[in-house]
């Protein structure tokens, strides 16, 4: 896989790449992924990449990526209101009221684990 700091990519691709390296049972935060790569006040353009995953053919675990508070913001984009709970508890990770139960425990940083 290309490394996905690098500038000739598009942005969406970038993200989607940095997503795929999430793991199973972990989640980040769009913040974390806009940091990463270098754009910190992007994250909203993040959640924007995480919604196109719908319209593309390579899988990306976007049920992975919630906002900083480990909040699902973006629950509405996936079909059906549960199925981005229902993935993150299939992987071990609680969530209570679209909240991630001890969300610095399942937290994956990408700028700790990926440099």
């Amino acid at each position: 896989m290309k490394s996905p700091k690098k500038k000739d990519d598009g942005f969406f691709t970038r993200v989607h790449e940095v997503a795929r390296m999430i793991p199973f049972g972990r989640v980040t935060s769009y913040g974390a992924i806009a940091r990463y790569l270098g754009t910190a006040g992007s994250s909203r353009m993040v959640g924007w990449a995480m919604n196109n995953t719908h319209h593309i053919s390579d899988y990306v675990p976007a049920h992975r990526v919630v906002n900083r508070n480990g909040l699902l913001s973006g629950k509405h984009h996936f079909p059906g209101s549960d199925i981005m709970r229902e993935l993150l508890e299939n992987e071990g990770v609680p969530v209570e009221d679209d909240q991630i139960v001890n969300f610095e425990k399942y937290f994956w940083d990408p700028n700790k684990e990926l440099i």
